[in-house]
């Protein structure tokens, strides 16, 4: 997670990334909720200026923009968390995701027919998820605490839970790969503010507050 507050201003101001980060102390409760009333406000706004960016912004800048994600993993990072953060917000708690993939791929590849090849097509577009169980997050928690190790997976379930604070453990064991599309260990050491090392092919192990 990328945690530079000093960045040129997206969405967020460089204040807004420090009150979500903890790094900057409200003094009142109200200040606290206009905070985060200003926050949702932003993302409301950059939502409804994609529309504008869409039909207006000219193609050599979409080019120059998106010729990056070859050459900058921050951005390509921040372009999963777009999408990640959309699939959580829409499938929690608004309409389905695919109500909203399906129909913006269909479009998009009617353009690229249009504009490119000279071509207009029938898009059918398909969105399947499927998961399986593996393991409870309880004991996930109990193979933490007793020293046990876990995969890159595991770790970030609980990460992403919040309610567990995994940088309470000297140090976390971790076995599996992480190059099969699954989170990265070096992202995930740095977002505890861990050291990463690597024991041996397949196993390494994060180290905290040692």
């Amino acid at each position: 997670m990328n945690t530079d507050t000093d960045r040129e201003r997206g969405v967020l101001s460089p204040a807004d990334r420090a009150y979500l980060l903890g790094e900057r102390e409200m003094s009142h409760d109200q200040s606290k909720r206009n905070a985060e009333a200003r926050i949702r406000r932003r993302i409301r706004a950059a939502a409804l200026d994609f529309v504008l960016l869409l039909h207006t912004l000219p193609e050599k800048d979409r080019k120059q923009i998106f010729e990056r994600t070859t050459t900058d993993e921050r951005f390509l990072d921040g372009l999963r968390a777009t999408f990640a953060f959309v699939y959580l917000g829409t499938e929690r708690y608004g309409v389905g995701f695919e109500e909203i993939l399906e129909p913006a791929v269909r479009s998009s590849e009617e353009y690229l027919a249009a504009a490119d090849r000279d071509e207009t097509v029938s898009v059918e577009v398909t969105f399947d998820v499927e998961t399986t169980v593996e393991s409870s997050l309880e004991g996930i928690t109990a193979r933490l605490d007793a020293g046990d190790p876990v995969t890159p997976r595991e770790l970030f379930s609980i990460v992403m839970r919040g309610s567990d604070d995994a940088t309470r453990h000297e140090r976390i064991f971790v076995v599996g790969g992480d190059d099969d599309g699954g989170p990265s260990l070096e992202r995930l050491a740095a977002y505890l503010d861990g050291d990463l090392e690597r024991v041996s092919d397949g196993v390494a192990v994060i180290r905290l507050g040692e």
